[in-house]
């Protein structure tokens, strides 16, 4: 499910205050500027946003986009709220102030709507990496020529279907000496981030960071973790069918199809799941992957476009109506013919 970040004077620009600009910008790094100044504008135009989405949108991991809001909060700019599951659910803009100065308490101004998401641990007990560190020539060289390494190399392009460049080898080489991934844990990298669309060592690396920070250290572990991130809204669109149990793989990446890459919003895909549930028992994720394509080919984004789209269904069946009842007439139309089939039988005979 969306969380949504809004208030009530939504316009078509966004104000950033002066002070945020010149007591806490100069401090910050470039996913927790991104993040901010992206809240801002989602507030005001009054729009919804989520965490994955946020984290696809700029090329970050999940957990940079918690630590990003995590930060502003010590800051004092937003208030994260969370439910008795201990899950994100709201987030409050505060006003900025000069640094050292107490905040003032507001008024809200964001919805809680909850997400799935767990709390970012403290800095203190996420283990810390060389992020930063290079490999001289030989080094690399010797890793390309390794065995073990080498096959690392081979199955990466493969994949990517490229050579790898300089930069890649340093990030890939990281992955395997910094983070001690193994051959297997690599490959299973790879494919997680490819399977997301996400061909940058820049994003597989911040990947792989958040995972050996989470203890990940095995494919099983990262299928684990994977398998429990699964944002509300899956559940609630499953729930809605009539699916109560534990999501498995294939019906959790339908439902992301439906809201990521075609960009419906909840609302959209509950009105196909009604309907869906209406027309039948069985096949019920095929069945409402039909109706969503339809309506993607159809250009709705909205409710009143189904319902627009509704009514051209109406005429087009009005229309085949006609058709078919003229046609009917015509054919009503030719004259019956007796024949006297005994007749015709004695010809044929002679």
């Amino acid at each position: 499910m969306d969380l949504f970040v809004s208030r009530d004077d939504a316009a078509s620009a966004t104000v950033v205050s002066n002070l945020f600009i010149d007591e806490y910008m100069k401090d910050a790094n470039d996913a927790q500027i991104k993040v901010y100044l992206y809240l801002l504008r989602m507030m005001s135009a009054g729009l919804s946003t989520d965490i994955p989405k946020m984290a696809d949108l700029f090329n970050h991991t999940e957990r940079d986009i918690l630590r990003a809001l995590k930060y502003w909060e010590q800051k004092g700019l937003l208030r994260l709220e969370y439910d008795d599951l201990n899950s994100l659910s709201g987030i409050k803009f505060l006003k900025p102030n000069t640094p050292g100065s107490k905040p003032k308490i507001p008024s809200p101004v964001s919805s809680s709507v909850p997400v799935t998401l767990k709390v970012v641990p403290e800095e203190e007990d996420v283990p810390k990496f060389r992020e930063n560190v290079s490999y001289s020539k030989e080094q690399i060289k010797e890793f390309k020529e390794a065995e073990d390494t080498s096959q690392i190399v081979f199955v990466a392009e493969q994949y990517l279907k490229r050579t790898l460049s300089a930069s890649d080898i340093q990030s890939l080489y990281f992955i395997v000496d910094e983070l001690k991934f193994t051959c297997e844990m690599t490959d299973y990298l790879l494919q997680y981030c490819l399977d997301r669309g996400k061909e940058s060592f820049s994003y597989i690396k911040k990947v792989a960071i958040s995972w050996a920070q989470s203890g990940i250290s095995t494919p099983k572990q990262a299928k684990a973790l994977a398998g429990t991130r699964y944002e509300k809204y899956v559940y609630t669109v499953l729930k809605a069918l009539g699916k109560s149990n534990v999501p498995q793989p294939p019906e959790a990446d339908m439902v992301i199809k439906w809201y990521r890459e075609f960009g419906f919003p909840l609302d959209i895909i509950l009105e196909a799941c009604n309907r869906t549930v209406m027309a039948t028992d069985s096949h019920r994720l095929e069945y409402c992957d039909k109706i969503l394509s339809g309506w993607k080919n159809e250009g709705v984004h909205h409710m009143e476009d189904i319902q627009r789209a509704d009514a051209d269904f109406k005429r087009s069946r009005q229309s085949q109506r006609v058709v078919s009842s003229v046609t009917a007439k015509g054919m009503g139309q030719f004259t019956r013919t007796d024949y006297d089939f005994d007749a015709l039988e004695k010809i044929m005979s002679n």
